[in-house]
């Protein structure tokens, strides 16, 4: 494939991955099979991300539009996985994510992971309702992993603190980062969290920032 053919298409998963559309994962196979640079088209899903995350976070864009990127960014990562698992892709780090304990939501968690897969990371989901031991065991299986807390309610938001101590007491420089609806930087900042993110490209960003 010649460089300005690979460069349309390359733009095209990033325009395709912003609106969610299924073709993004054929396009990304044929870019591969092509001889495009992994990395170019793992960029390119990210950039796609990017889009539909700044139109979310400004509010021109909304949880379904999110569902179906990511959607979309996971059908073109199934083909980008095996060069993550050959070493040709480094990983950008790892990231154990959950909903905390007492709480069942899952579609905030579950953008964010998505998301956060889709930029390179490896995503560690323990689901929903996971108590405190399970983050500690997570981080001890995957050290210098991030740690992610989800909660939707007010109820459970404060199960966020004592997940956190649960994992710092065990992994005193572990980096616990934290998000959903009723969450606030001011929380986040009470609660001793390294980071709070209100949408999923911001926490890409966050983790970039915490790992740099």
């Amino acid at each position: 494939m010649d460089i300005e053919g690979e460069g349309r298409k390359l733009a095209e998963v990033a325009e395709l991955t912003a609106q969610g559309k299924p073709a993004v994962a054929q396009l990304v196979k044929d870019l591969l099979d092509g001889g495009a640079a992994p990395e170019k088209v793992l960029n390119a899903l990210v950039e796609g991300m990017a889009v539909i995350g700044d139109k979310f976070a400004s509010g021109k864009a909304f949880v379904p539009n999110m569902l179906l990127a990511a959607r979309a960014m996971s059908g073109g990562m199934t083909h980008l996985k095996p060069f993550f698992s050959s070493g040709v892709v480094k990983r950008r780090g790892t990231f154990v994510v959950g909903t905390v304990f007492g709480d069942l939501h899952d579609i905030g968690k579950n953008l964010v992971a998505m998301t956060v897969e889709g930029s390179g990371w490896e995503v560690i989901d323990l689901g929903v309702d996971v108590k405190p031991e399970a983050f500690v065991q997570a981080v001890a299986e995957h050290p210098g992993a991030v740690v992610g807390l989800s909660a939707l309610l007010t109820t459970t938001m404060v199960n966020m603190e004592a997940v956190i101590q649960a994992v710092r007491e065990k992994h005193p420089d572990a980096k616990v980062i934290v998000g959903g609806a009723p969450i606030s930087q001011a929380f986040a900042d009470s609660i001793g969290a390294s980071g709070y993110s209100a949408n999923p490209s911001g926490a890409v960003a966050l983790l970039t920032e915490l790992t740099a």
